[in-house]
């Protein structure tokens, strides 16, 4: 769709809202509501004037804020709501129109300090306000989806039970499982490159390995280890071991012959060569394996706490809390993994650009 298609039919689906249905009083009944859906519907429409590209994206974000701000005005009344207030939707369906135009424009920014920030930001807060809007409009009981600002309440004023519960399982159990699993996976890589029968025995059963489900292998190393961190943590090396091991045996054979050759022309001995050519070579695919294991290792992690765990830990809360019916709870712990697992990850991605900057990857 074109960028004028776009900038029409958002303004005519914000335009149209105002002849269907929105609630009991209207949006005449919200002076502040009607403001801010005329401010998205005008903006929508400046879309078709050929503004510079500055000044377009502060228009078309400007709008897009007024635009969210309405339904949520609208929503705060005492309703009827749902498929009985069509209005709303029209007015979020041109909404989103008009969010695909914004988001269009920024992801043209250099993908460079903020500017490479800016369009997954937006992406994901609209999200967030799309789920907001839907769960309160066609009012869906908590128990099936809280909304945002629910789980937001309960991550404000529950820290106190959620902070031991990430300090029990991500602190603890993750990072130690994740050093562990990834040093242990690199040395064995090593060896099984120096030492060729080994490595011939290692690569079939990394599969076999990996093939094994976390639920088959978590209640038995909850057995061996008992019920504390310490079980959490090996089935963490287990999950990030062969990936790890895989991935650099993988790295240290992507040095060419020619390179190796010119090595060996030079009577560089075997450390050499490992140290200058190989592992330089390896560093992508390690960095790779790491990235991999960081949302693995918080995965596994959770999943070994289902099945034996002293009162903490973000698995633990998750089963107990489901059980008691406290979704909210429920989804405030899965949202503390899910940013933990992404600033892990983030991290790991931060460290490999400045270690691997000279890879054609990062070449502009």
């Amino acid at each position: 769709m074109s960028f004028r298609a776009q900038s029409v039919l958002a303004a005519l689906l914000m335009l149209s809202s105002f002849l269907a249905p929105v609630g009991e009083g209207g949006w005449t009944g919200a002076a502040g509501a009607l403001a801010c859906a005329l401010i998205a519907a005008v903006g929508a429409m400046a879309g078709l004037h050929q503004w510079s590209v500055a000044v377009d994206r502060i228009i078309g974000t400007a709008a897009l804020l007024a635009g969210a701000i309405a339904p949520l005005l609208l929503l705060k009344g005492s309703g009827p709501f749902g498929t009985a207030a069509p209005g709303i939707w029209l007015f979020v369906a041109g909404w989103v129109l008009l969010l695909w135009r914004v988001l269009s424009q920024y992801s043209h920014l250099p993908l460079r300090g903020v500017g490479a920030l800016i369009a997954p930001g937006l992406f994901g807060v609209a999200l967030l306000y799309l789920w907001q809007v839907l769960v309160i409009g066609f009012d869906v009981p908590k128990v099936l989806l809280p909304s945002p600002s629910q789980v937001g309440q309960i991550l404000g004023t529950r820290m106190d039970i959620l902070w031991p519960d990430f300090r029990q399982t991500f602190l603890k159990a993750v990072l130690a499982g994740y050093a562990i699993g990834c040093a242990a996976g690199f040395l064995v890589a090593v060896m099984a490159d120096r030492i060729p029968f080994l490595k011939r025995g290692l690569l079939p059963l990394s599969g076999l390995v990996s093939a094994v489900p976390i639920v088959g292998i978590a209640p038995i190393l909850v057995m061996w280890f008992g019920f504390d961190w310490q079980s959490k943590a090996a089935v963490v090396v287990v999950v990030t071991f062969f990936p790890m091991l895989v991935n650099t045996l993988a790295g240290l054979a992507a040095a060419d012959d020619m390179q190796r050759d010119l090595m060996h022309s030079y009577a560089a001995s075997y450390g050499q060569t490992l140290i200058k050519l190989r592992l330089p070579a390896a560093l992508p695919f390690v960095f790779n394996a790491l990235k991999i294991n960081s949302t693995l290792a918080l995965i596994a992690a959770i999943v070994a706490e289902f099945f034996g765990s002293p009162i903490l830990g973000l698995g633990f809360r998750i089963s107990a809390e489901v059980a008691r019916l406290n979704v909210d709870v429920v989804w405030a712990a899965i949202a503390i993994s899910a940013l933990a697992g992404s600033m892990f990850y983030g991290v790991i991605a931060a460290v490999e650009r400045v270690c691997t900057f000279w890879h054609p990857s990062y070449r502009t």
